[in-house]
């Protein structure tokens, strides 16, 4: 196997069976593509659960962005693995001690749990197009159909509890998703620098601010390419929720980051020459200081002075992208950075990602863009915007 590490020539020593980085950047990928999905449900959740109406006009392109992105997950897994065909075997033989395959199970409930809630939801939509629509694609909304052709009052409000019902399910197990993903790096005691019982919080918070920067920037994208104005209470009410989930966010990873270089644990000098040699530009500069600390400047900039129209939009999709950016490099620098100090905390490593490949970066950038290349497929079949595509209030929305 072609080595993907190079051992650094100014800190210490690493022992042979230390030099091999196990985990590439298709898991650094695959707990980025989990936090959107967790993220981009919370948002649907508090328009479908909470009744904010001021989500309303992205609470669907909410659910259908997290089906999407829930649909690639597994894919970076597949392809880490050499063999897929084996990971049914997880399935087939659990072993309950095992984190990883209990959270098959658990993925699988959720994408289940999707696909039903965004059956519902659409499902006066399909109704209607089987009316509508000839050859292939009302064969397509006939089987979806699934023979349900009623869209009277009673259904609309049966359709509407199995909304609320499974949005309030789906709360947790969202948010269980992703901080599994947490949990597994933190209980793995062996890494110095992911031995912390504050990673499933940051992981978990950090997917909340990821999955609502993608949602900012998707629902401003859709409008320009619909020629449709910005609804601006609903994006001045997503730019608060991004705001406020990131000082959450940023306090957690401070905590965590000083609660590390207090302990002093053996090792922890590696460690401080890691943060301040190889870890200074991607994790404060790029991670820190221009994805957290600046978005955080400029949001709390807009929100006190009343930031509106054109300004606000600008402003609110930069802080988006740089968010995005952050989160990325966020689980770049657990899952990378984890592996690139060894062990015995004498020595370090460098991972350098190859272009081609099947764990290359051009792998890694194709899975961070299929489900957006789904969701524009979903988006046609099932527009999320469209009144007259999509059920009435949730209950509990007045």
């Amino acid at each position: 196997m072609e080595a993907l590490y190079h051992i650094a020539p100014y800190v210490g020593y690493v022992y042979p069976n230390e030099t091999v980085i196990p985990w590439t950047v298709l898991i650094v990928v695959y707990p980025y593509l989990t936090g959107l999905v967790a993220g981009a449900f919370t948002v649907s959740s508090l328009y479908q659960v909470f009744g904010m109406q001021r989500f309303k006009p992205v609470a669907h392109l909410a659910l259908l962005t997290s089906l999407c992105c829930m649909l690639i997950v597994p894919v970076p897994l597949l392809l880490h693995l050499g063999h897929p065909e084996r990971a049914f075997n997880a399935m087939i033989t659990p072993h309950t001690s095992s984190a990883f395959a209990i959270f098959g199970f658990a993925a699988a409930f959720y994408t289940i749990l999707l696909i039903l809630e965004n059956w519902f939801v659409f499902r006066p939509y399909i109704v209607e197009q089987t009316q509508r629509r000839k050859g292939a694609l009302g064969l397509l909304y006939r089987a979806l159909s699934l023979g349900s052709r009623d869209l009277s009052e009673p259904a609309m409000r049966y359709d509407r509890k199995w909304i609320f019902a499974l949005a309030v399910i789906g709360i947790p197990a969202a948010h269980g998703l992703h901080g599994y993903v947490g949990f597994v790096f933190g209980s793995l005691k062996s890494r110095e620098w992911w031995s912390s019982d504050l990673m499933p919080p940051i992981f978990l918070f950090s997917a909340i601010i990821s999955g609502t920067a993608l949602l900012i920037v998707l629902y401003l994208v859709s409008c320009a390419l619909r020629k449709t104005p910005v609804d601006l209470p609903c994006l001045k009410g997503m730019a608060y929720t991004l705001w406020g989930f990131m000082m959450f966010t940023l306090l957690l990873e401070g905590v965590e980051f000083a609660s590390l270089v207090y302990r002093g644990r053996e090792g922890i000098d590696v460690i401080m020459e890691y943060v301040r040699g190889p870890l200074a530009l991607p994790f404060f500069v790029l991670q820190l200081g221009i994805g957290s600390v600046l978005p955080i400047v400029l949001l709390t900039f807009m929100l006190w002075r009343g930031t509106t129209g054109n300004a606000l939009i600008g402003g609110v999709a930069t802080c988006g992208l740089l968010v995005l950016l952050a989160v990325l490099l966020m689980r770049w620098n657990v899952v990378i950075g984890g592996q690139e100090i060894a062990k015995t905390g004498k020595g370090l490593l460098t991972y350098h990602m190859h272009l081609l490949g099947r764990e290359g970066g051009l792998v890694a950038a194709c899975i961070l863009a299929a489900p957006l290349v789904l969701l524009s497929v979903m988006t046609r079949l099932f527009p999320p915007w469209s009144e007259e595509a999509t059920t009435p209030s949730p209950a509990g929305v007045r």
